[in-house]
């Protein structure tokens, strides 16, 4: 991972200075639950709303590329209490390339407590098509990423264990709590420490092997929020992987709730896409 900002980056170093000081004269950790509950706000809820332009680049095992453009708008629908706590949000996702794609959207209405609601509207048949529960760990735009890495999985869904700290990084186990609707056994996760950013994470299949990996790879500071502007994810079988890379970034723009209605699956909200 790349961190950009060196102002930033001085003081994320102090600050693990003092912070090691802190742990070595025996101040109290973080709780495994306010760590997931703070990665969770760093990798979705900065801000009170966001919009990203996304380039998704997908190599095959051959090293064969395709390329995808895509606007993404997110708003969240409750206030955060002490900037942990997180509620519900909306997403809308647009393409625009490649053009037998255009116009395709995607919308989630992500929930705390059950399962989120997707809608995905395809421009060609003009139908709407909602996603089920199940579909949500399925290839998103023929992507290494599935549609749950999109808009996040929900804390609730898992069991968490803090197994390890490094220099750097809170490791943290992740185990379903109903492993028969989820095709792995546990996920590992690497969570910068100052950041909470999750940088890495792995998934592990029943042989305990791991077989598809997440990294961070740019990590820059917009508007006062570290943001990721550059992941991948592999496919550690197939050799396969997707970057996406993030531009323009932007956080509390008042993106409207109406947006994220059905209307605008049919018709772009084009002043807040460009």
């Amino acid at each position: 991972m790349r961190i950009k900002n060196d102002k930033n980056l001085m003081i994320g170093i102090w600050f693990s200075m003092i912070t090691s000081l802190g742990t070595a004269l025996g101040a109290p950790l973080p709780s495994v639950e306010e760590i997931v509950e703070r990665t969770e706000l760093a990798a979705y809820y900065e801000g009170d709303d966001g919009y990203a332009q996304v380039e998704m680049t997908i190599t095959d095992g051959q090293g064969r590329e395709r390329v995808r453009r895509l606007t993404i708008l997110r708003r969240d629908q409750q206030g955060k209490l002490d900037k942990v706590q997180v509620g519900e949000q909306k997403y809308y996702v647009h393409i625009e390339l490649p053009a037998d794609l255009k116009n395709t959207v995607l919308t989630v209405w992500k929930h705390g407590q059950k399962d989120d609601d997707r809608w995905l509207y395809l421009p060609a048949l003009d139908l709407v098509r909602r996603i089920a529960a199940g579909d949500k760990r399925t290839a998103f735009l023929g992507s290494d990423f599935f549609y749950e890495d999109i808009s996040g999985r929900s804390t609730e869904l898992d069991h968490h264990e803090l197994i390890e700290i490094s220099e750097n990084y809170f490791i943290i186990k992740n185990t379903p709590k109903y492993p028969k609707s989820v095709e792995f056994s546990h996920y590992k996760m690497w969570i910068h420490k100052q950041t909470f950013i999750p940088v890495k994470v792995e998934f592990y299949d029943e042989q305990g092997d791991a077989y598809r990996m997440y990294e961070a790879l740019e990590v820059e500071t917009i508007q006062g929020y570290p943001t990721v502007m550059k992941s991948r994810m592999q496919d550690l079988r197939d050799k396969s992987e997707t970057v996406l890379a993030f531009h323009r970034v932007q956080y509390d723009m008042g993106i409207p709730d109406e947006i994220f209605n059905e209307r605008y699956l049919h018709n772009p909200p084009n002043h807040y896409l460009h």
